[in-house]
C-alpha cells in the first residue's frame, strides 16, 4: 500500500474544519478541480468513503472522522520535523560533544550549561569526564567536538587550543585546625591532605610544588572529582587541594577556611576544538559561552 500524501490529508482537514470544497479551496490556494482530486485520490488509496457531500456542507464519515483525528497528528508532527531538519541545517541546533577533566569546577560547570541554555536551548550537550590526553586524541579522532584540558598540551594535528583560565589552587582546610595564613610545603607536608589521582594535572603541580621545597610526602587519599575532595575537609577528614574557583562558595562557611598557597601554584586550563571542519553554529555557540567564562 502506498503511503499517505500529506498534502491531500491537509486538504480533507481544511475541508472538515471550514464545512465546505469551496472554503477549502480558497484557503489552501487551490483550485476547486484540485480539491476534489486530492479527495478522490485520498477515497482510492484508502478504498473507503471519507465524505459525504451535502449542498451546502461536506460531511465526514465515521472513516473520515477517524483519519481527521489522527491525521492532524501526523500532520503536526510532520511540522515539527521540517522544523527540526531547517533548524539542524542552519546550525542553529545539534548535538555537541565536550569532555570535560576532572580539574574543572564543579560549581562552574552547571553555570556554563545554564547560560549554554539560555543562549541556544537547541542545543544539546553531551558530557564526558576524559582525562586531559584522552580528551585530546577524541578530537583528533572525531568523536568529540570541544575538549576542557589542562595546559600545555602537545600539539595536535587539526586541533587547536585556546587558552581559557587559569585559578591559583588554594587548600580547604577544617575550620578547627590552627593554619597560616600562607600554607607552605614544609607546613602541609605535616597534616593529613588529600588532592587529586595521579596521572592529572593537578597532581603533577601539587607534586612538584612540595619537591621545589625539598619534599616528596605522600597524600592521605587522592581522588578524581573535585566535589569529593571538598566534602573531605567540610567533614574535618583532611585539607584539600583545589583549584580556587571550586571553593569560592566556601570562603565564609563556617566549617572550613580557605588559605592560599606559598609559593603560589597556577592551574592553566585550556578549551580545545577541531579547526578542520570548521565548526559548526552549535559548537561556536558552545564556544562562544565557555569564553564567557574564562579569565
Amino acid at each position: 500500500m502506498r503511503n499517505l500524501n500529506l498534502d491531500q490529508l491537509q486538504t480533507l482537514i481544511t475541508i472538515a474544519d471550514l464545512g465546505t470544497f469551496a472554503a477549502a479551496a480558497q484557503a489552501l490556494h487551490l483550485a476547486p478541480p484540485t480539491v476534489s482530486l486530492h479527495i478522490k485520490e485520498l477515497e482510492s488509496r484508502l478504498d473507503a468513503v471519507l465524505l459525504t457531500r451535502g449542498r451546502r456542507h461536506a460531511e465526514l464519515t465515521q472513516a473520515g472522522d477517524a483519519l481527521v483525528k489522527e491525521g492532524r497528528k501526523l500532520l503536526a508532527a510532520s511540522d515539527d520535523l521540517m522544523e527540526l531538519v531547517r533548524r539542524r541545517a542552519s546550525g542553529r541546533e545539534g548535538i555537541v560533544r565536550i569532555g570535560a577533566s576532572a580539574g574543572v569546577s564543579t560549581r562552574l560547570l552547571p553555570l556554563m550549561l545554564e547560560a549554554l541554555t539560555r543562549r541556544n536551548p537547541g542545543v544539546e550537550v553531551r558530557l564526558e569526564a576524559l582525562g586531559s590526553a584522552e580528551a585530546m586524541r577524541r578530537l583528533k579522532a572525531g568523536s568529540l567536538d570541544i575538549g576542557i584540558v589542562a595546559s600545555p598540551q602537545p600539539p595536535v594535528a587539526e586541533v587547536r587550543l585556546i587558552a581559557w583560565r587559569n585559578d591559583p589552587m588554594v587548600v580547604l582546610l577544617p575550620a578547627s585546625w590552627q593554619a597560616p595564613e600562607l600554607v607552605t610545603p614544609q607546613w602541609l607536608a605535616g597534616h593529613r591532605w588529600a588532592s587529586f589521582a595521579p596521572a592529572t594535572q593537578m597532581h603533577g603541580l601539587i607534586a612538584a610544588w612540595f619537591a621545589q621545597a625539598g619534599l616528596h610526602p605522600r597524600p592521605f587519599l587522592t581522588m578524581s572529582y573535585p566535589g569529593a575532595l571538598k566534602s573531605l575537609a567540610i567533614a574535618s577528614q583532611c585539607a584539600a587541594l583545589l583549584p580556587l574557583e571550586e571553593v569560592q562558595d566556601q570562603q565564609h562557611a563556617l566549617g572550613v577556611q580557605v588559605r592560599h598557597l606559598s609559593p603560589q601554584v597556577m592551574r592553566p586550563m585550556a578549551v580545545a576544538h577541531r579547526s578542520t571542519p570548521a565548526p559548526t553554529m552549535a559548537v561556536a555557540s558552545v564556544l562562544q559561552t565557555l569564553a564567557e567564562f574564562a579569565n
